[in-house]
């Protein structure tokens, strides 16, 4: 009655990077929500002066409820930020409103990696919304060969997002630390701090990539092993 797959280990380490990633970015962005900027600048505020600082008047700024919901988007050209830093004065509010016009100024000069997960968001959608439906069906369809190679390329487009997201990601926070740095924004120690928010942030990306590909393998060892016993 009951089957026991060893496969199930990657879902679990999946969901353990996943979660440490998720603990860790709450606790430092807690830690460092504490500490006030020398400047007196809100998240909002300061987002303000990096985009026209940037050249880019074109992009406005909204409050969005929840907690660190904050994101860019590209389509309405608006800049969210969420409850914990549209009006906080940390350096850890700071940080990730400098990270968001990151993105910002990502799309305003057409970084490359940027335009190509904007335009492949549709088929990661897409792909991982049909992925095991397909796989099933081609279960159901005595092992069909073709689905399940289909099926298996649909949910490895969800995985290759998670990856091109990386450098996207880090790419912003890198702008953010320099621009903060270069316009003392945020100087010494509070450049540290933010830094180690924005690391932790990072880790989530790191963490959803790393838990797809764990995924993936998993599909790919139990949906190949099916086809070789047949």
């Amino acid at each position: 009655m009951y089957y026991y797959d060893p496969t199930y280990i990657l879902v679990l380490i999946g969901a353990v990077l996943s979660l440490w990633a998720s603990s860790k970015v709450k606790s430092t962005y807690n830690k460092y929500s504490k500490v006030r900027s020398q400047s007196g600048l809100t998240g909002a505020e300061a987002a303000e002066r990096i985009l026209r600082g940037a050249g880019i008047y074109d992009v406005r700024i909204e409050h969005i409820s929840g907690d660190l919901t904050d994101h860019y988007d590209p389509r309405a050209k608006v800049l969210r930020l969420s409850d914990s830093v549209y009006n906080s004065i940390s350096v850890a509010a700071i940080g990730v409103a400098a990270h968001e016009c990151g993105h910002a100024i990502q799309d305003d000069t057409s970084y490359a990696p940027l335009r190509f997960r904007n335009a492949f968001v549709p088929v990661a959608n897409l792909g991982t919304k049909m992925a095991m439906p397909i796989l099933m069906l081609g279960l159901l369809l005595t092992a069909s060969d073709i689905l399940i190679k289909i099926g298996l390329l649909c949910f490895a487009c969800g995985t290759l997002f998670q990856l091109v997201t990386l450098p996207v990601e880090f790419n912003a926070s890198a702008r953010a630390m320099d621009i903060l740095g270069n316009t003392h924004i945020l100087s010494g120690e509070e450049l540290k701090h933010t830094k180690k928010v924005l690391s932790a942030a990072a880790m989530t990306y790191v963490a959803a990539a790393a838990a797809s590909i764990l995924s993936l393998l998993r599909l790919m060892i139990l949906f190949g092993g099916r086809r070789r016993d047949d």
